[in-house]
């Protein structure tokens, strides 16, 4: 029977590699996020995604899948993998697999076979075209720079990768691969997996001829196929993430009358702080009222309608305290004002390891500093077009994907109580921002994130209530209303570090203040990043 369990659930990230570290080898591994296991309950997550932990080459951590049904020597082993399904449903936890079914590892058989055998009926697995006058079959640009099409100087054909030439675009109009696909799906479900998060899921109706990447004509009929022999019958999340997707496209995702996701990620509030028309790159200021604009947005075209992903960080993102918060003087306190601004609304939110306790970016001097493969292409590309490395460091330092990837500081023990080894990228400044101290302040970020994660799961105007944005004549200051049954919810916070006054006088209305981030009067002068929700009579 379906329960929608998510909608009342939060979702906590966990990047293996970054979390913990059980046989010193530098690198997390599936023993240490068993480790972990009661840590997470006593935050109150119900659920875990898991990114990838399948067999990869790594050439985009994991992202590149050799094998969908074998476990990465580096994380453990497909027993490790069961004993974790297996220790964190004994603590009302559900492990949520990271899948990528765009593409594979160029390693993966299926690709090897294609590339050693044109007749091989694993070649029609992929997505093939001859050249034009000695070029590649168009201009189609990877994401991650560069030509989308690499010749394979044998058979006299290029071979499709909207991402690194190591991960070769699976063809969504072959029955047969997508028939092996859903069979590997089944393999999980079996397994007892929570569901899917499925990595750039809107690229696999793709029509490359007519430069159609998102959102191609046969995309929403390919995830009903999906659904329908898969996890359609049972009580599972499934999440799609989706680059591409407005509120209407996310209806037709999120609607639960259409057999589809159970919800997307969509990255329009993610977007604000680039230049218009440009790449993640080239960065503008973030402008806090287009920020509640875009929430404002997506909380009402879904109502009824669909279901929304909460979140500021992931895996591909930088930390948000870093980002549009204050990682200094006003760590804790910007960090609380995001986490309430963010857990009132409608939708299932999800944390990114670390989070909770305030990591903060790890900034680089040198290109050699530099693990992800899309930053380092980007300096390559960026250093030939004449941007100056100051320029380029800059942009990695805002908006790099190592930012996420640094690992979890347990600790203010010399490797921050990941590794005894040598961890595979350096460990950030331990020394106060550590789950020991978080756990050891009841003021800390920790107890913020565990507070907002019960009320979640006590409030119904949280999960069924209406939205309304609230005026408040003051850009800095944002503010909403929940409304259900009786019930009033409002959000009040100053996304800035300056004091700020506005208009909205709900003093006199207050019924109880669910959460507050200073420990002072409520009144209409708010401090920096001061936060709050309350229930009004």
């Amino acid at each position: 029977m379906k329960t929608n369990w998510w909608k009342k659930a939060t979702i906590y990230q966990v990047y293996p590699r970054s979390f913990q570290d059980t046989n010193a080898d530098g690198i997390g591994d599936l023993p240490g996020i068993i480790q972990r296991l009661d840590y997470l309950a006593f935050l109150g997550i119900e659920a875990i995604w898991l990114s990838p932990v399948y067999q990869s080459p790594n050439e985009d951590n994991g992202y590149d899948i050799s094998d969908y049904q074998a476990i990465n020597l580096d994380y453990g082993t497909m027993k490790d993998m069961d004993t974790l399904i297996e220790e964190a449903k004994k603590r009302n936890i559900k492990i949520i697999m990271d899948l990528v079914v765009n593409h594979t590892s160029s390693e993966h058989p299926w690709f090897q076979s294609a590339l050693h055998d044109p007749k091989s009926e694993f070649h029609d697995f992929y997505i093939w075209r001859r050249g034009v006058d000695g070029r590649p079959p168009n201009t189609l640009q990877s994401n991650f720079g560069g030509s989308a099409w690499t010749l394979v100087p044998e058979l006299g054909e290029y071979y499709l990768h909207l991402h690194a030439k190591e991960q070769p675009d699976l063809n969504w109009e072959n029955k047969t691969m997508r028939y092996e696909i859903y069979r590997m799906m089944n393999y999980w479900i079996e397994k007892g997996v929570g569901g899917f998060r499925l990595d750039v899921i809107d690229l696999i109706g793709k029509e490359p001829d007519q430069f159609i990447t998102k959102n191609g004509p046969k995309l929403h009929e390919l995830l009903q196929e999906m659904n329908q022999n898969t996890f359609g019958e049972y009580d599972l999340v499934t999440v799609g993430e989706t680059w591409g997707a407005t509120p209407e496209i996310a209806q037709l995702y999120s609607d639960e009358d259409r057999n589809e996701l159970s919800m997307v990620f969509q990255f329009e509030h993610i977007n604000l702080d680039k230049q218009p028309g440009k790449r993640k790159w080239d960065l503008k200021k973030l402008d806090p009222q287009e920020l509640h604009h875009v929430f404002s947005k997506w909380q009402t075209e879904l109502t009824d309608k669909g279901w929304n992903s909460l979140f500021w960080n992931n895996h591909d993102l930088p930390r948000i305290i870093s980002r549009w918060g204050n990682d200094q003087e006003y760590r804790v306190l910007s960090g609380k004002m995001l986490a309430i601004y963010l857990y009132f609304l409608q939708g299932t939110p999800y944390i990114y390891q670390g989070e909770e306790i305030g990591m903060i970016n790890h900034p680089i001097t040198s290109i050699n500093e530099v693990d992800d493969i899309e930053s380092r292409r980007m300096y390559d590309e960026r250093i030939t077009l004449g941007y100056t490395e100051e320029e380029i460091i800059t942009s990695i330092n805002a908006k790099g994907r190592d930012n996420a990837r640094h690992p979890m500081q347990w600790d203010n023990s010399k490797q921050g109580g990941f590794t005894t080894g040598i961890p595979w990228l350096p460990v950030g400044d331990s020394s106060e921002i550590n789950v020991a101290a978080a756990l050891d302040d009841p003021n800390s970020l920790f107890y913020t994130y565990k507070k907002l994660i019960q009320l979640r799961k006590e409030l119904p105007v949280i999960t069924e209530g209406t939205f309304e944005s609230i005026s408040t004549g003051d850009t800095a200051v944002l503010a909403y209303i929940r409304k259900y049954q009786g019930q009033k919810l409002l959000v009040v916070v100053n996304f800035s570090e300056k004091p700020d006054q506005f208009l909205l006088d709900a003093t006199q209305q207050i019924k109880e203040i669910l959460i507050h981030n200073y420990e002072k009067e409520i009144s209409q002068t708010l401090l920096p990043y001061e936060a709050y929700a309350v229930l009004l009579n």
